[in-house]
């Protein structure tokens, strides 16, 4: 094919879902000459599974997201048609913000974000290989012969890696949403040296509006008074559409029995695999069997549709017994099916290839981010896809990349999760992964990482300013909290009577009133007047930061302790084969992973407290150098 000189940028990112948006945006915003490339213009960021964003410790990483300067947030906000703060009667640690988002609207608005960013190209083409030279990346080719050249590359390609759709006995050559997959760039990665592994995915049928009967579901609307997810929202939309909710029954679970046989899941077809915490429904009948039934939400795809996606019917199962199943939950005995379900298993990346940041090893500036590590979800390939961004243009400007810690975010967990561990199935995301979730909280985002967005120049100086006052706020209003004292006087006592609450035998401090389970800063407001107005924001943080201040310093020592073991760092040249004792797991693991502390060396599976302390004894004794 004859090939020819493209153009030359800083950063290239391959793919422009969830993952590719964020890293192109990222690296166009720090002031990186940005190429995206995309097989289709018409699918930036497009959501081919249920276009909602948020929900448990997915939700926390949007809001991470927006603190460090991305956009899914704001995109979020600006598009959604329902939004819901779960786990409410839960503690802080749990809640999150789930939005229904208006599937069309999303992609079409992100991608005109991307188009009126001036430091980014957006381009459709199909990227077949790399350009390698000495084990450095320095470009791509694509199919048309075109040859970018750049200082780095970021590959997110999700599931359109050699990309397979399974419905029944079924099988085609395909991206998500019968798009053009990309199969020469999995080749050529496997030619490099790359571990790849082949995982699998599905979606339900979508079904239309009009010919449900919503007089058998049960409603689900959106909050009275709804959250954003970015801190740069004001105003939020509140004519919201309704979901709904229905369920599978004895007739549902015969039909799936029946035809087990022909589901992907349960024969040889099936290479794939498959996530553990997102199951079709053909998993559910079989792993829950003892369940007379199973959720099943009707949630709608936009504004201007009437695709309705049928959210807990994940399936492969073929098209007729889609048919059959669906019209056997209340509610869609008549229903039309406009989409059929499917699966989908594609290639991925295995993590323990990368550095944390993202970075892989064996191709020195090549990144790779999104579900080709081995995710599943757009907010988890969002999260890693603004990191691989930000350290691709740090690379090009000469600077340590940004690694975020365990304690300091959901995206951390999630990043050291994969490169450490590494994944044999779909990763997802868990609030139980994160080992320090109450400092990892929806409502603190912002405090967390707003410092780190504005330092390497994603937050505004003006966003900054308001993070400050707002930071200045809570501190504020927490002192005269400690400082204020609470008389027991008749109207205070009645008032704790009411609520089932003490009565005060003494003044008592506002901070320490409010550390009782039952008192809220509404009801101390109630009692301490206030010079100054303050926000639900506040509020909410001078709570949660007074009521749960001893659990906070706890926390924080843990973390002080596991920091001691992240800054004793591994040297590069270590030579594990010399170290005498090492189990041979952890030497394997060790040599394989390569980690950059102890602390990260500890958290690999198969090594154990003895090799660490052992480790210990060669690094401070200096028996580290590799012979060459």
């Amino acid at each position: 094919m004859q090939t020819y000189d493209a153009g030359t940028f800083d950063v290239i990112v391959v793919g422009a879902g969830h993952a590719g948006v964020e890293a192109g945006l990222a690296s166009g915003r720090m002031g990186a000459k940005t190429l995206m490339l995309t097989i289709n213009l018409d699918m930036v960021a497009f959501m081919p599974c249920n276009p909602s964003v948020g929900g448990p410790a997915k939700g926390v990483v949007v809001r991470e997201i927006d603190a460090l300067g991305g956009e899914m947030g704001r995109n979020t906000d600006k598009t959604y048609i329902q939004m819901r703060m779960l786990n409410t009667g839960k503690g802080p640690a749990v809640r999150a913000l789930r939005a229904q988002a208006d599937k069309w609207d999303y992609q079409h608005e992100m991608k005109h974000t991307i188009e009126k960013e001036e430091n980014i190209t957006l381009r459709q083409g199909l990227v077949d290989r790399l350009v390698i030279e000495d084990g450095v990346c320095k470009g791509v080719i694509t199919n048309s012969g075109a040859i970018y050249y750049a200082k780095t590359v970021v590959i997110t390609t999700g599931t359109f890696s050699r990309g397979e759709i399974i419905v029944g006995e079924l099988r085609y050559s395909s991206g998500p949403n019968n798009q053009q997959p990309s199969v020469k760039l999995s080749e050529h990665l496997e030619e490099l040296g790359f571990e790849l592994r082949r995982f699998k995915t599905g979606t339900p049928p979508r079904v239309k509006s009009s010919t449900i009967d919503y007089s058998k579901t049960e409603e689900q609307p959106g909050d009275d008074h709804p959250r954003a997810f970015s801190f740069d929202t004001v105003d939020m939309m509140l004519d919201q559409l309704p979901c709904w909710l229905t369920y599978t029954n004895e007739t549902t679970h015969e039909i799936i029995q029946a035809n087990l046989h022909r589901s992907p899941m349960f024969t040889a077809t099936k290479k794939g695999t498959g996530a553990r915490y997102c199951p079709s429904i053909e998993d559910k009948i079989v792993r829950f069997s003892d369940k007379p039934r199973h959720q099943i939400f009707l949630e709608p795809e936009g504004k201007n549709t009437e695709e309705v996606y049928v959210q807990g019917l994940s399936t492969s199962l073929p098209e007729e017994v889609q048919r059959e199943m669906l019209r056997s939950i209340p509610g869609l005995e008549n229903v039309e099916m406009m989409r059929v379900g499917y699966a989908i298993e594609y290639d991925a990346v295995m993590p323990d290839q990368l550095w944390p940041s993202l970075e892989t090893k064996l191709v020195e500036g090549l990144f790779t981010a999104g579900q080709i590590n081995g995710t599943s979800g757009y907010e988890e390939a969002a999260g890693q896809g603004l990191m691989a961004g930000i350290n691709a243009a740090r690379k090009v400007f000469e600077k340590e990349p940004v690694i975020l810690g365990r304690d300091q975010a959901y995206i951390g967990v999630l990043i050291d999760d994969l490169v450490t561990k590494g994944t044999e199935e779909p990763y997802r995301l868990l609030t139980s992964r994160a080992e320090y979730r109450l400092l990892l909280r929806h409502d603190n985002a912002d405090l967390r990482l707003t410092e780190i967005g504005h330092e390497i120049g994603l937050i505004s100086d003006e966003r900054y300013e308001r993070f400050l006052a707002k930071q200045s706020a809570i501190e504020a209003e927490k002192e005269r909290l400690q400082k204020t004292r609470i008389k027991p006087t008749a109207e205070v006592q009645a008032m704790l009577k009411e609520i089932g609450s003490g009565e005060l035998k003494d003044g008592i401090l506002a901070a320490d009133l409010l550390r009782r389970p039952e008192i809220t800063y509404d009801k101390i407001a109630q009692i301490v007047s206030r010079e100054t107005f303050v926000t639900d924001e506040i509020a909410e943080q001078v709570e949660i930061q007074v009521k749960y201040e001893g659990y906070i310093q706890k926390s924080n020592l843990q973390v002080e302790k596991m920091k001691r073991m992240e800054d004793k760092k591994i040297p590069e040249n270590i030579d594990y084969d010399a170290i005498s004792g090492l189990a041979t797991e952890a030497l394997e693991k060790l040599k394989k992973i390569e980690p950059l502390s102890i602390a990260q060396a500890s958290r690999i599976s198969g090594v154990n407290p003895a090799d660490i302390s052992i480790l210990l004894v060669y690094i401070e004794q200096g028996k580290i150098a590799k012979i060459k």
